[in-house]
């Protein structure tokens, strides 16, 4: 099975910025769909980003956060700017190998522990 570790969680204020990372084992990460979900408390676990042969954004981060990958490292980033506290949750990193890059969470057959994100008014 493909393990997926997230890193780059913290506390900023609003207005800042934050990198996470997922590091993905094994050699077939290029072919995969790849995502980041977010999961607030008391919420339902919604799409970020997801990136496959192309981008794709939730209406709420596009424009702020943006997503990519490096497949020599096997290592999928979520840069996100202009952070505010909404974007407060758990951030999922997701693995699809059908290699779609969905915006549901169904096709995604690995995830990440998750890492939280923290952001003060």
């Amino acid at each position: 099975q493909v393990q997926l570790v997230e890193s780059g969680g913290g506390l900023v204020q609003a207005g800042g910025s934050l990198r996470l990372s997922c590091a993905a084992s094994g050699r077939t990460f290029s072919s995969y769909g790849m995502g980041w979900f977010r999961q607030a408390p008391g919420k339902e676990r919604e799409f970020v980003a997801a990136i496959s042969w192309n981008t794709y954004y939730a209406d709420s981060v596009k424009g702020r956060f943006t997503i990519s990958r490096d497949n020599a490292e096997n290592t999928v980033y979520l840069q996100m700017n202009s952070l505010k506290p909404e974007d407060t949750a758990i951030y999922y990193c997701a693995a699809d190998p059908s290699g779609y890059g969905s915006r549901q969470s169904a096709p995604y057959r690995y995830w990440g522990q998750g890492t939280q994100v923290t952001v003060s008014s």
